[in-house]
């Protein structure tokens, strides 16, 4: 963000404020880990303020501080959409289109006159925002947000409350600090964090040491129903509409199935692909190694979009039929798969 929008922006929060923190639809650890800590920043310096969800969320994630007082579009309507409405800011964090928090949030957002404030790190940003931070070099949105405080000159008022919520998104964006997108800079500002308070094993262990008995026998499942197609160094995993329902399936519980294809010797791209039936749809999360890029592939066949090396999108075929689908475009990269490099 430019120096003079940093100071129009700073400006803006010298005075109280009604704000509003908005995630994108399906938040996940990066999403609700930065907007919990903007909140409860913005609540220390005397604004208004309250994070509105598009929808539910993991329960591996319903611990962390500030949480309770989230509101969700989708169980409290009338209330979020008064909320949005009264606000005289917006933040919109990790995500930079409306159309990612579903289409019954977005055509609110879409008829809203206020300020917006984004901040995120995925590529092509729409062009709503008054004020955009936006940078897809780094790993995660909570660290943009900790650079977002550095901006304003206030990392000195980071909690240990705002340091664990922030180190739990750039933890879970960067697979556990082992992803490309993590440098030096993300390591100084996590070193940061825990200086701040945050406790790295707890944290660690709330997220990723709670598994159900379902949740093991669902990846059970999906890792029996991998092909591995070694060809085109690709990998991926199916999981149907009954596979789910069988193993009573909550939000969350096939969150980072895809990198177990990922982390086959000589795999360079993995997928996922999981039935839903009540929206009509399958949805795709892909993952890769090295220059080939899954944001490009998700985008031009599947909807979607995300980064060079984590994305997602949907199919309106079935199970069956998307799979198939994807291995006859695979053959189009053929080339590009058999010389891409982990």
């Amino acid at each position: 963000m430019e120096n003079e929008k940093v100071a129009e922006l700073k400006a803006l929060l010298s005075q109280p404020k009604k704000t509003v923190i908005i995630p994108h639809r399906n938040p996940d650890g990066d999403a609700i880990g930065s907007t919990l800590a903007l909140q409860q920043y913005l609540k220390q310096e005397g604004h208004d303020a309250t994070v509105v969800a598009p929808n539910d969320f993991p329960d591996f994630l319903k611990w962390m501080p500030g949480v309770n007082e989230m509101v969700l579009f989708t169980e409290d309507n009338e209330k979020a959409k008064q909320l949005i409405a009264n606000a005289d800011l917006i933040f919109t964090l990790d995500f930079n289109h409306f159309s990612r928090t579903g289409n019954d949030m977005q055509e609110v957002l879409d008829k809203t006159d206020t300020t917006y404030v984004m901040i995120d790190h995925h590529q092509a940003p729409a062009d709503y925002a008054k004020f955009t931070y936006s940078d897809t070099s780094i790993s995660s949105t909570c660290q943009m947000v900790y650079h977002f405080l550095e901006m304003l000159d206030d990392t000195h008022k980071v909690t240990k409350e705002i340091a664990t919520c922030l180190y739990v998104g750039i933890m879970t964006d960067t697979g556990s600090f082992r992803f490309a997108s993590t440098t030096s800079t993300t390591h100084r500002v996590i070193a940061n964090l825990i200086d701040k308070g945050a406790d790295n094993s707890r944290i660690h262990q709330k997220v990723y040491d709670t598994n159900s008995t379902n949740r093991i026998q669902l990846l059970g499942v999906a890792l029996s129903n991998m092909k591995v197609l070694p060809e085109l160094k690709t990998a991926y995993i199916t999981i149907s509409q009954e596979e789910l329902d069988t193993h009573q399936f909550k939000k969350g519980d096939t969150e980072g199935f895809v990198n177990y294809s990922l982390s086959i010797k000589g795999i360079i791209f993995a997928a996922i692909f999981i039935e839903n039936k009540q929206d009509r749809i399958v949805k795709i999360s892909l993952r890769s190694k090295g220059d080939f890029d899954v944001n490009q592939f998700a985008r031009e066949h599947f909807e979607g979009g995300g980064h060079i090396n984590a994305a997602g999108g949907k199919s309106d075929l079935s199970l069956n039929e998307t799979t198939t689908s994807f291995e006859r475009i695979l053959n189009n990269y053929k080339n590009e798969l058999e010389h891409g490099e982990e």
